[in-house]
């Protein structure tokens, strides 16, 4: 076989391309005159049933705050940072300055929302991008989440000021390549020394860990064999993170390895209210009902992508929403966005009274994701071939779904989670294998 030089391998690209291979991508309002792209994003259209009279006068104006900020500030950029897979950080200022990132929490420089005002918001960010949804999520709902409940008074005041604000990011590190579903089998340990705790081990998945000034690091203490909870810094001795590449959906989410080799943590950075796996669950619980309405939002902008679109765009001397199969389907979208929204705005009021159940929660977000899935697919199907570029919205949408899909429990074991609380049977585990057939 011969091996080509790299100055022959040029010269054979040279004459096989043509004059005008290199030249840059159409704009695609010219390419496609014919339909308007996300970037210009379309008004909601989606409020079928005036869910919006269901809101307080501050949910209302939160969900018109974040509207505009993202439809205004993300919409034109987003498609090419997603192609690029790179994160937009001249966004997170403005995101910050919204007064809605620190959710629900109270005091410290936090908005302190209602936990219906934290869903609305997060599904209008949603809306517009999924991975800028993940991206405060992250930074909100888990990370600045777990030092508001197990954090030191002091660690509260030290930190959460400016997480608020955004002028500095943190991350929430739970899942290891060994242990995804089976989370608290964790095996990243911390071993007490003097002044302090040694971290090794290693996280996978890590949303913004990348670029995170503070990463909460779950590990199991060596003594207890308990999992605790630890504030570590950006650039601590030890730590290493690298960046998740290939990914096809949430690609503006900067998803990072983890790497810490005998990572020392100051006394004063343990999280004290985070004893056990079992602490995280007053976590989880808000991240969850958060995580349900990220769909919901995902779901909205392709039904209101679709119903521009299909008024817009012409074939056969009409335009596509006067056929009657694209009307059936966009009904059946419109429908599933009706219904995610109804669950979810109870799950809210559930957790508001103290009454939701972590089973309620997990049908909630199962159920959802699985609804924005056919959600989606049904939009990728009435865009045709604009259905499989990022330009209209619903091809991103398509894809940023499947990685929700999958976090903060994937389907399957959020309704195990669910059939535990209603059989009071636990069933993650399969039976023990037996030696001998009982037949």
């Amino acid at each position: 076989m011969t091996v080509l030089s790299s100055s022959d391998r040029d010269d054979a690209e040279k004459k096989v391309k043509s004059s005008y291979f290199d030249l840059p991508a159409m704009d695609v309002s010219v390419a496609f005159p014919q339909a308007t792209p996300a970037s210009k994003f379309p008004p909601c259209t989606s409020d079928y049933y005036h869910f919006n009279e269901l809101l307080t006068p501050e949910e209302q104006a939160v969900r018109k705050r974040v509207r505009e900020f993202m439809e205004k500030e993300v919409a034109p950029i987003m498609t090419e940072y997603w192609e690029k897979a790179e994160f937009p950080f001249q966004i997170i200022p403005k995101l910050g300055a919204l007064g809605v990132v620190g959710g629900s929490i109270k005091g410290y420089g936090c908005p302190g929302l209602s936990i219906t005002a934290n869903a609305i918001a997060t599904a209008e960010i949603s809306r517009v991008d999924a991975s800028c949804g993940t991206f405060n999520l992250v930074h909100t709902s888990l990370g600045m989440l777990t030092i508001a409940l197990c954090g030191s008074e002091e660690q509260k005041q030290k930190y959460l000021p400016s997480l608020a604000q955004m002028k500095t990011v943190t991350c929430w590190a739970l899942t290891e390549p060994d242990n995804g579903s089976d989370a608290s089998a964790l095996q990243t340990t911390a071993t007490k020394v003097e002044g302090g705790w040694v971290l090794t081990g290693q996280k996978r998945w890590i949303g913004n860990s990348t670029f995170a000034d503070l990463l909460i690091i779950l590990a199991r203490n060596t003594k207890t064999n308990q999992v605790n909870g630890f504030i570590v810094k950006k650039d601590a001795p030890g730590l290493t993170v690298t960046k998740i590449p290939n990914k096809i959906g949430l690609r503006i989410v900067q998803n990072g390895d983890i790497l810490l080799q005998n990572v020392f943590v100051p006394d004063e950075e343990r999280l004290p209210g985070l004893n056990s796996f079992q602490d995280t669950s007053k976590v989880l619980a808000v991240s969850r009902v958060m995580v349900a309405w990220q769909p919901i939002g995902i779901s909205m902008g392709v039904y209101d992508m679709c119903h521009r679109y299909l008024k817009e765009r012409k074939q056969f001397g009409a335009p596509l929403a006067a056929f009657q199969i694209n009307q059936q389907k966009l009904v059946k979208m419109l429908g599933n966005v009706q219904a995610m929204f109804l669950m979810g705005w109870r799950l809210c009021k559930l957790y508001e009274s103290g009454q939701m159940t972590p089973g309620q929660a997990s049908l909630g977000k199962a159920w959802i994701s699985s609804k924005a899935r056919e959600t989606a697919s049904l939009g990728r199907e009435l865009l045709g071939g604009n259905g499989i570029v990022g330009d209209f919205l619903v091809a991103k949408a398509f894809c940023d779904l499947e990685p929700i899909y999958t976090y903060e429990g994937t389907y399957d074991i959020n309704t195990l989670v669910t059939a535990r609380e209603v059989t009071g049977i636990a069933s993650f585990k399969p039976a023990a294998s037996r030696s001998r057939s009982r037949l």
